[in-house]
């Protein structure tokens, strides 16, 4: 699912590198998949079955909102990006 997830996000024209070479969007969202799928004790599986419920969570507002501003909303919007994944299956 990790790499099905890489290439949508590439796809959708996240990029894969900054100018100087380093990793990008699509690799920091990646590794924000994996950091949530830690804070949620679960798996991309078991986070994508329950993303719709858990977005909300993470979103201004929600009870895990601290955790979702982390990084400029990095972790918010990886999570965005991966309900819409999810909804492309």
């Amino acid at each position: 699912m990790r790499k099905a997830f890489e290439q949508f996000l590439i796809k959708e024209g996240y990029k894969e590198y900054t100018p100087s070479g380093h990793p990008s969007t699509v690799y920091d969202y990646i590794k924000r998949i994996d950091t949530i799928c830690e804070w949620e004790h679960t798996d991309w599986t078991g986070l994508a079955e329950k993303v719709a419920v858990l977005l909300p969570e993470y979103e201004e507002g929600g009870r895990k909102a601290h955790l979702g501003a982390k990084s400029h909303n990095a972790v918010r919007s990886a999570l965005r990006c991966f309900k819409r994944f999810v909804s492309t299956k």
